[in-house]
């Protein structure tokens, strides 16, 4: 029985349990900081030298700088899927739940599942998500304080104005700062001009697609892209039972489901595929919210298929 790593990962600290070939387990508690993270790497060093299998669940990307740490230092990484940890411990009938435990779950689900390992995403692409994630906050607070506007009290009304122009400032310097770093990269570049021959997709999404997807390689399928996004189907069966095909899942990137929501209406407007999929559901007698929903999803198909093609969208293949 090789040793194995669980971590609990929190903004500001890291649980970490180490499950040694003897069944004794180690645990400490390390500062989730570039300091702590080379401190975590010293630690394992001195208890169980050489490569290690690490697990840590994704949370919200405070684990991406310790899964980097601990991938470029030799260790086989797996970034874990929250809710398969829950089910997992759901399934071991854990009732305990603190720091220490749940680093104590993740190591068994280790144990019982040997999860693949994670490839960190190339670095142009990471600085993408992170230029694409930051216009995303400052629309939000420039949305917020547009709101605000509206009710101020006249006394607070020049502060109000002064910060919408600064975030409308920052807004134009990041889009054009997303537009220059996706220039400068071939790849990125090709991919980008691939997403906008889609009718309905502009470079806003394309820029936020290349930045969430990180590394399209990893998809072998449409289906498997569309369930990254959460737009697959739940099934709802159970005996005798039969309910259909039931909401969206919505176990994916929230991020890439809220950018897909204007292009699927535009898709409704000038996607000629996707104009007479809609006039199919539409004729089924389907809801106009599951009509965007199934649009969404076949838009990530398209995606996939100029992705995966390398050719430009042609609507008759389509």
């Amino acid at each position: 029985m090789e040793p194995v790593v669980g971590i609990d990962v929190a903004k500001a600290k890291l649980a970490v349990v180490l499950g040694m070939a003897t069944g004794k387990r180690l645990h400490k508690s390390i500062a989730n900081t570039a300091a702590g993270h080379q401190e975590l790497l010293r630690w394992l060093t001195r208890h169980a030298p050489g490569a290690l299998a690490v697990g840590l669940e994704a949370t919200g990307g405070y684990q991406e700088a310790v899964a980097l740490a601990l991938h470029d230092a030799g260790h086989r990484v797996s970034v874990l899927n929250p809710a398969a940890v829950e089910a997992f411990g759901r399934s071991q009938l854990r009732r305990a739940k603190t720091d220490p435990t749940d680093a104590d779950l993740i190591a068994d689900f280790m144990r019982a599942h040997a999860p693949a390992p994670w490839q960190p995403a190339p670095p142009e692409t990471r600085q993408l998500q992170a230029l694409v994630r930051r216009l995303d906050a400052l629309l939000e607070m420039q949305v917020q304080e547009r709101n605000r506007l509206e009710l101020a009290a006249a006394i607070v009304r020049p502060s109000i104005q002064k910060s919408v122009k600064q975030l409308t400032a920052q807004i134009v310097t990041i889009r054009r700062q997303i537009r220059t770093h996706i220039d400068q990269f071939p790849t990125l570049r090709a991919q980008r001009e691939l997403i906008v021959s889609i009718p309905g997709l502009g470079e806003a999404t394309a820029a936020i697609v290349l930045g969430e997807l990180q590394n399209f390689a990893r998809f072998t399928s449409a289906r498997q892209l569309a369930a990254f996004t959460g737009l697959v189907p739940a099934i709802r069966r159970s005996g005798t039972s039969v309910r259909g095909r039931g909401p969206l899942s919505k176990l994916g990137s929230a991020r890439l489901r809220r950018a897909l929501y204007l292009p699927a209406l535009a898709a409704l407007r000038c996607n000629p595929p996707l104009q007479a999929f809609a006039a199919r559901l539409r004729a089924a007698g389907k809801l106009k919210m599951v009509i965007i929903a199934a649009v969404m999803r076949k838009l990530i198909h398209q995606v996939y298929g100029v992705l995966h093609s390398q050719r430009p969208f042609d609507p008759h293949h389509a």
